[in-house]
């Protein structure tokens, strides 16, 4: 469904992802692990058009995407859940989803039936469906970004760090509700930090350093493998 072939992303003299192959089959949960500044959101930021390859291709549903403009990318299907939520803190809660589905603006039916899905999945946004989402919780805030990139009907999910600031419980909660986008047939790009859980629910995962992948292997064999149980699992 989504490939990078070779992909190396530069910021001036900086290489900040090098060589970097990607395989996401359709129905899948891949997770990209590794610490901070490894090359994860650089890699998203990517296949979202927002950084452009010097280097590589990437490919979605047998098409080029990378020399498209990121409007034209969520259009195809491919939507980013930003770390750091990115929502409109002033507008309600409402006003965020109806944003989400921007791209499908004119299917007045369609974004109605998108938000009774929204609703069901998060029954706490329809609560505060009128508040301001700067005055929700970190966890409600998290539901509200995943809740608005649903909203664009996409076909594959980039969440980059959903769990970041969150407690252990809200994450867990977090997690299962990934599951449960993805069981409803949303293809899921996950990065994270927290690779304890997302391993339990991914499908197969990379890891990064510097930029590199070093490791790639369906999640029981990343779970097994020493290096990553050490530096990502505190085993």
């Amino acid at each position: 469904m989504l490939k990078l072939k070779n992909v190396s992303v530069k910021y001036g003299n900086f290489t900040a992802i090098h060589d970097v192959n990607i395989d996401v089959n359709e129905g899948e949960i891949v997770v990209l692990l590794g610490s901070n500044g490894a090359g994860k959101s650089t890699t998203f930021r990517t296949i979202s058009g927002l950084n452009k390859p010097y280097h590589g291709e990437i490919l979605f549903q047998e098409t080029a995407i990378d020399k498209k403009s990121p409007d034209r990318i969520v259009q195809s299907g491919i939507v980013q859940c930003a770390e750091g939520r990115k929502l409109f803190p002033r507008m309600t809660v409402y006003e965020n989803l109806r944003m989400g589905a921007y791209v499908h603006r004119k299917k007045k039916e369609e974004i109605k039936q998108s938000l009774k899905n929204v609703y069901e999945l998060f029954p706490i946004l329809k609560d505060k469906r009128n508040d301001a989402a700067g005055s929700l919780s970190g966890g409600q805030q998290q539901m509200l970004a995943i809740g608005r990139a649903l909203m664009s009907k996409p076909k594959l999910m980039m969440l980059d760090e959903p769990s970041v600031g969150l407690a252990p419980l809200i994450v867990e909660q977090m997690f299962s509700v990934i599951k449960q986008i993805n069981k409803e047939g949303t293809t899921i790009l996950l990065a994270e930090q927290n690779a304890n859980a997302a391993l339990r629910i991914a499908d197969k995962g990379y890891v990064f350093e510097n930029g590199v992948i070093v490791v790639q292997g369906t999640s029981d064999e990343l779970f097994a493998n020493d290096r990553v149980r050490k530096a990502y699992i505190g085993a």
